[in-house]
């Protein structure tokens, strides 16, 4: 067994990892590279209960800064990788230090996408991805603030939500003809567009950024020949998966850095874990890169166990959360165009489930505000259940029936 671990990334995979070495009684050195000047923190409150104020900073760490000295696991903050010698086996730090390694954990997270147009580097153009982008503009979703959002996938729907709540102007920018286009059922998107627009959210669709204008700092957003006011701005594009060491290592990346189903990539010796791999799931079907956190902490997990030589393959049926308003949105596998969409329960009643079904195969499951369905939905997709359509639409009988 190697005598010590180096993990690259501070997110919530690379400390999984950790901890789960430590769980698992491992007793070699552990050290934790992050970027961040934060001990590793939960992300999704960023967007919504952090955001909005109602948590601290302290309620968003995985564990408190003293757990990882008892357990001595070495955090290293403000810190970046610049190079792997596999040959070596050291890992290559800015300033030039270096720090060998017997197994390496790449855990690297992925950046925020950013905008190209003229003006995107403007003052008031803000994306969020970490604790320090949500300090830097949180204070300034006031009452009457004009801002606007590009992007209106989960994290900018969720920005938008706390924003309203807090008496801003809110414009939604999206490019496809509806919000959530990529991941959710149009009557799911007609469903969260008309909460939305209900909370005096703008939401433009089909509506594509080409400038951001202003004297000194951001004041107007320009689409086309249409401007729309602005003093503040928030970019929620998705993210880039950050590749560049594993690619530069000579480790292959394709969307993502390609692991096995134990996380691990074709050197022995070097893992990955969280948003930045491509990995395989039988469940789906095919190779994924997947950006959740639920991904990140099993993958963690199965780094660490196939660290420690008692591998245990990953094929879990993916999840995710949303929370707007009073909405919680609970979704279960992963559907695409051109599924068949049923949908059970009320709408109206702001309690419904959209279920999907490809070649009659129950693949994916959307709740909002019916955690029953998201839990036992599982199981379906797991199982790779063919239920009858009638029945499925049927909100008295329960999907563990089906």
């Amino acid at each position: 067994m190697t005598d010590n671990v180096v993990i690259i990334g501070g997110g919530q995979a690379g400390a999984q990892v950790a901890l789960t070495l430590r769980q698992h009684e491992f007793l070699g050195a552990i050290t934790v590279l992050g970027d961040e000047p934060y001990i590793p923190y939960e992300r999704p409150p960023l967007s919504k209960s952090y955001l909005a104020g109602d948590v601290g900073e302290e309620r968003m760490f995985m564990r408190p800064e003293a757990f990882y000295a008892e357990k001595s696991i070495h955090l290293v903050q403000r810190v970046t990788a610049t190079r792997i010698d596999r040959a070596a086996r050291t890992v290559h730090l800015v300033g030039g230090a270096t720090l060998p390694y017997g197994k390496l954990v790449l855990a690297t997270g992925g950046r925020v996408r950013k905008m190209t147009c003229p003006g995107a580097d403007l003052p008031g153009v803000h994306y969020l991805r970490n604790i320090d982008d949500v300090r830097g503009f949180r204070g300034l979703l006031q009452p009457g603030t004009k801002l606007v959002i590009v992007g209106g996938g989960y994290i900018g729907l969720e920005v938008a939500a706390v924003a309203a709540k807090r008496g801003c102007k809110v414009t939604v920018l999206e490019m496809m003809p509806v919000v959530l286009g990529r991941v959710v059922a149009p009557e799911m998107s007609r469903f969260y567009a008309e909460i939305h627009a209900a909370a005096g959210v703008d939401i433009r669709t089909s509506t594509a950024v080409t400038a951001f204008e202003g004297a000194g700092k951001v004041e107007r957003v320009r689409c086309g020949e249409t401007l729309i006011d602005a003093e503040l701005v928030i970019v929620g594009i998705g993210i880039v998966p950050n590749i560049e060491l594993a690619a530069d290592a000579g480790l292959a990346v394709d969307n993502g850095i390609v692991v096995d189903e134990c996380a691990r990539t074709a050197d022995h010796d070097i893992f990955a874990a969280g948003d930045c791999t491509n990995h395989p799931n039988a469940i789906v079907g095919g190779r994924l890169r997947l950006e959740s956190v639920p991904n990140a902490l099993s993958q963690g997990k199965t780094a660490a166990l196939a660290i420690l030589g008692k591998p245990e393959p990953m094929h879990e049926v993916p999840w995710f959360w949303s929370d707007q308003y009073d909405l919680k949105l609970q979704m279960t596998g992963l559907s695409r165009p051109g599924d068949q969409v049923v949908i059970r329960g009320s709408m109206a009643e702001r309690k419904f489930s959209a279920c999907y079904l490809r070649d009659g195969v129950f693949v994916a499951c959307q709740s909002v505000n019916l955690a029953k369905d998201f839990i036992q939905s599982k199981k379906l997709i797991h199982d790779r259940a063919k239920p009858d359509s009638a029945r499925l639409a049927d909100p008295s009988i329960a999907l563990r029936d089906l």
